[in-house]
């Protein structure tokens, strides 16, 4: 079981990618459930091109969307955690908070208790200013993740990396400010 964790949370553990991810996360991936809210489904070769890019992002920044494993069986459940977003926008260059979970993990609390986790990192530890989340206008789910950890809606937009695939352009940005989270405490 894996303990060099980068942080947990009370039931997760948040780490870099590791090359033996790999079969795992292609599986989640390739599950059309999983990837209901994108484009299309990803193979092996594109989900490694993703871990690698998750790599070098945390190289370059001290952060990612961080591969996410549950600390009593040390089991990888998928991601949560943060990434650079520079596509053109009214609220880009930011950083995003994300998450995707394979199906087990759903219903159980853990994106909303790892994104949590991920604010406290970003505001205490990064120090950022503020937090941006999208989703496609039909991922309700996401959404209220969101909204379960403060974060309030600021635009819906047709996202400009997504014009060829007109059923999932429109999408919500969701953001919290350090100083509105800091101000409420339920998320501390």
């Amino acid at each position: 079981m894996y303990t060099d964790y980068i942080f947990t949370s009370r039931r997760l553990g948040f780490r870099n990618w590791m090359t033996s991810d790999l079969n795992e996360f292609a599986k989640m991936n390739a599950d059309k459930e999983v990837m209901k809210h994108f484009p299309k489904t990803l193979t092996t070769n594109e989900t490694s091109a993703f871990i690698e890019r998750l790599q070098n992002h945390f190289i370059t920044h001290g952060f990612n969307y961080f591969a996410v494993e549950i600390l009593e069986t040390g089991e990888f459940i998928g991601f949560i955690g943060l990434a650079n977003k520079i596509f053109e926008s009214n609220f880009t260059p930011a950083v995003d908070i994300g998450w995707r979970l394979k199906k087990s993990a759903w219903g159980r609390g853990y994106a909303t208790e790892g994104a949590k986790r991920c604010l406290k990192f970003a505001f205490d530890d990064l120090d950022l200013d503020r937090i941006i989340a999208t989703c496609t206008k039909q991922n309700v789910n996401s959404e209220q993740v969101m909204k379960k950890i403060g974060m309030k809606k600021i635009a819906e937009f047709k996202h400009p990396e997504l014009k060829a695939y007109p059923e999932y352009e429109v999408c919500l940005c969701y953001e919290v400010a350090k100083s509105e989270w800091n101000n409420d405490s339920k998320h501390k």
